[in-house]
């Protein structure tokens, strides 16, 4: 195997927001893979860091070709290097557009259950979220376009989140899907922020389709970030881009970036892109098979220990969203109790918005033999933890 992801990496006193855990905890929640990136992307960074110098720094035109020439060859899409502007993070780029963009008290929609940092971006700039809820059949998610029909038609709501694939339900959405929301945003004049970060993580042999992409509407009315931060594991290096191809929306969003001083590459910012987006194609290939057998893995070990803990289909990302309703006892609680008792520390679906309170999100991009040990603390502890609800009846 060219790439060795069976390989634990020693993530402990490395200042690891995810691993800065007790000594007997496993920490499987945060969207932060355990592996090494690309040794293409390791040895770029490497060079830049032989040279010593780390002064201020530009964005170069090579930046423009990695980014414009990933999206033709991997994606089918015709990105003009114009549209691109550099940033810091999408989380970032996102919170400046929303006090950009819109006005304290207004609204900005987004689709539950969601990346719970959306909800940050909002709140914390003086903005209500709205939640549009998707529809769950027990399967799958699918959009409820009546109910965003009548969220978006409030004057009020000038500002829709879109997450393209979807974080933490895993949906890639399709093209009548995204045609619908750019026909509904521009009948309403509600701009739409698409957040494409997980775009790359793909199942193998599945595409997605960038919102950009799809009609003049999406193309009109839209941002979309963009970044190889999240495939390629990349978050602390802190780079990303926002797509725009409207002029004049361009021109607001590159003035909140600048003016929120978030539109600066650091000294790595720039040659990490490039390598990923140049050189990081095999290894992001591989990688995807990688999270899928792991994904099958972990479906098939869940199938035959916890029966009654379903996972929800999945296209895109390496997180699995879990579905407790049949279990005994409460999601939440019993997020909580399998790191108290168990050290198996996930994510509680709640902090996902309305629906997610029955449902648990996992982060399965970890060498096998640490997905082994997190789902047996999960089978063990999902046993013991029912025993003991129903011991407190």
């Amino acid at each position: 195997m060219l790439y060795d992801f069976d390989k634990p990496v020693n993530r402990r006193n490395t200042h690891s927001m995810k691993w800065e855990v007790a000594e007997q905890e496993l920490p499987m929640w945060v969207a932060d893979m355990d592996f090494k990136t690309a040794p293409e992307i390791q040895e770029a960074i490497m060079e830049r860091a032989a040279h010593g110098v780390f002064g201020y720094s530009v964005v170069p035109k090579e930046w423009y070709q990695a980014y414009t020439g990933w999206w033709k060859r991997r994606h089918s899409f015709s990105m003009e290097k114009g549209w691109l502007v550099f940033c810091t993070g999408v989380v970032p780029a996102i919170s400046s557009m929303v006090r950009k963009l819109t006005t304290a008290g207004e609204n900005v929609l987004v689709q539950t259950p969601v990346y719970n940092i959306f909800f940050h971006s909002i709140v914390n700039n003086g903005r209500n979220i709205v939640e549009s809820p998707l529809r769950y059949d027990g399967n799958a998610y699918q959009m409820d376009f009546e109910d965003l029909e009548r969220k978006l038609s409030d004057p009020q709501t000038t500002l829709m989140i879109l997450c393209n694939p979807h974080n933490p339900v895993g949906r890639i959405w399709s093209r009548e899907e995204l045609m619908q929301v750019g026909k509904l945003c521009r009948k309403y004049h509600v701009t739409v922020i698409s957040d494409e970060i997980h775009c790359d993580l793909t199942n193998p042999g599945q595409g997605y389709i960038p919102f950009v992409s799809v009609s003049a509407d999406c193309r009109k009315h839209s941002i979309t970030c963009i970044a190889p931060t999240k495939a390629f594991n990349l978050a602390g290096i802190q780079t990303a881009a926002v797509c725009v191809p409207d002029s004049n929306l361009r021109h607001k969003v590159w003035r909140g970036l600048n003016t929120d001083e978030v539109a600066e590459p650091n000294s790595f910012a720039v040659e990490a892109a490039i390598a990923a987006f140049t050189k990081g194609e095999t290894w992001l290939n591989a990688l995807r098979n990688y999270i899928q057998e792991n994904r099958r893995f972990a479906e098939d070990l869940l199938q035959k220990e916890a029966p009654h803990i379903k996972p929800v289909s999945s296209q895109a990302t390496y997180l699995m969203w879990l579905d407790c309703k049949k279990m005994q006892g409460c999601a939440t609680e019993f997020t909580q109790y399998l790191r108290k008792h168990a050290g198996l520390y996930l994510s509680e679906g709640r902090q996902y918005g309305e629906g997610g309170s029955s449902f648990i999100r996992m982060n399965i991009a970890c060498p096998r033999s640490q997905l082994e040990e997190g789902l047996k603390r999960f089978v063990e502890g999902s046993r013991d933890y029912e025993k003991w609800t129903l011991d407190m009846c």
